[in-house]
């Protein structure tokens, strides 16, 4: 840790640090490589992510690792210090992004796009202090999901809350939370509460740590730090600490203070009016209206919301964001904005707990998609072998050979084993003769003599039972 706090702002400067648990020179604190065993969790829930994305009508795209340094300055409130620059080499002065947010913001006004339904998978870089065991990194994936453009209110924020919905479902990590807030209702209390208006967005910054702190602590850095009065910090302590749904924005609503705010008002409207939303959608079991969730980015101004594991032993969000209407008219020359909504999935997270559910249920992990292994029971069949796995690859068919002449037929069974290949094509000069190939579940080690053809055609049709089909043929024959 200390070594990283040595470390320049800039990228090239940290490049000789160590990985503390590892004697090779070089090792990026905050960062990590990925086994096969590991990727293959990776792949899948990469896979379900895009999946609901995609089942939802977005569309992709790509944007540059790095971008102008004046491109993400002022975006990020308090955060802004851990942005890695990058070394000036008498050119442009660049950093690595900090989100895709801005970058994506940064797109739409370059293109004039102001209508589009879109996801991002890619690396973001924060000058952070790692905490690896808890998914927290210096170089990680986000997943985002924004809806950009003119529609009518709390209708796309519903949707993007269904999708966080949907996610964390079918990846089965527990039970979960949904937060919901409002920074118009964040910025309304606060000015009912009595903090100066040029201290909102670092009180909200402080606020947002909630999830982490105590209130105790939380309310000693609103006044030694920040410089609130007691009172005032009470009084922001008193709203913070409720939650609940609907019910608490009607109550809100009535609230004597909270009426002396005009945005707060609207921010309790919308929150009621996507509660409804909510329940056409059959999510509100989930989610929260909860006062004390607060995002400490300055681009933020409508809904907010944060999902949350709630079962023990487990922390951290797994899903955040909100609308941010005002960001691309920063970077369009005529300030033209375009309202946007998103989430973004907290994805290291989530890969960490789903390595730690594997290795505690010893649950075995197929790093390869190989669905038959082409194997031979005696010497000199090479070619035989390499002319039936060309064969099967040609028909589409994940198909593996040993790349060894004369391999041992245990030996080739052991490789199916241990990398989960369901079956195997067994060469012999007897079944060379017979013009058939035995074909053996691995798990079972149930043989039947097939013809070439009639294996092509069910590994392209039903590759599971494709055993079991060839009960029902005559174009086989069982083994005696």
């Amino acid at each position: 840790v200390q070594k990283r706090h040595q470390c320049s702002h800039t990228v090239h400067s940290c490049s000789s640090s160590f990985h503390p648990l590892s004697n090779t020179p070089g090792f990026l604190l905050g960062t990590r490589d990925y086994n096969p065993r590991q990727m293959a969790i990776r792949e899948k829930v990469f896979n379900t992510i895009i999946s609901c994305f995609k089942r939802h009508g977005a569309e992709t795209i790509d944007t540059p690792v790095f971008e102008l340094k004046e491109t993400l300055t002022g975006k990020y409130g308090e955060d802004s210090k851990l942005i890695y620059d990058l070394k000036d080499q008498g050119g442009e002065l660049l950093s690595l992004r900090y989100d895709l947010t801005v970058p994506f913001a940064r797109y739409l006004a370059m293109n004039k796009i102001t209508n589009i339904k879109r996801y991002h998978i890619a690396k973001v870089y924060r000058r952070d202090n790692p905490a690896m065991t808890r998914g927290r990194y210096r170089e990680f994936y986000q997943c985002d999901f924004d809806i950009a453009g003119q529609y009518d209110a709390m209708i796309p924020d519903a949707e993007c809350l269904k999708i966080v919905h949907e996610i964390l479902s079918e990846l089965e990590l527990g039970d979960f939370r949904i937060k919901v807030n409002d920074r118009r209702i964040l910025d309304g209390m606060f000015a009912v509460c009595g903090v100066p208006d040029d201290k909102f967005r670092t009180i909200c910054s402080t606020v947002d740590k909630l999830d982490k702190m105590a209130w105790e602590d939380v309310k000693m850095e609103m006044v030694k730090e920040k410089g609130l009065s007691e009172e005032v910090a009470d009084q922001i302590g008193e709203y913070v600490s409720m939650q609940g749904g609907m019910d608490l924005a009607e109550r809100l609503l009535q609230d004597q203070k909270m009426l002396q705010s005009k945005q707060a008002c609207a921010g309790l409207s919308d929150i009621k009016l996507l509660f409804s939303y909510l329940q056409l959608f059959q999510v509100t079991d989930k989610v929260v209206f909860d006062l004390s969730l607060a995002r400490g980015l300055d681009y933020y101004t409508g809904i907010i919301y944060e999902g949350v594991l709630t079962q023990a032993g487990v922390c951290g969000q797994r899903g955040r964001r909100g609308s941010y209407d005002g960001l691309v008219g920063m970077f369009d020359p005529k300030g033209r904005k375009v309202p946007c909504v998103g989430v973004s999935i907290g994805i290291e997270r989530i890969f960490s707990i789903l390595e730690q559910k594997a290795e505690a249920s010893a649950q075995k992990v197929r790093t390869t998609e190989v669905q038959v292994m082409v194997a031979s029971a005696q010497k000199n069949l090479l070619e035989e072998r390499l002319r039936l796995i060309t064969e099967l690859w040609n028909a589409g068919i994940k198909a593996e050979v040993m790349h060894k002449k004369n391999p041992k037929l245990l030996s080739q069974l052991q490789h199916c084993e241990e990398s989960g290949i369901p079956l195997v094509a067994i060469l012999g000069e007897q079944e060379l003769k017979d013009g058939v190939v035995k074909l053996r579940v691995v798990a079972t080690r149930e043989e039947v003599r097939l013809r070439e053809s009639f294996i092509r055609e069910s590994f392209r049709r039903r590759p599971c039972h494709i055993i079991s089909d060839s009960h029902d043929t005559n174009r086989y024959c069982h083994l005696k």
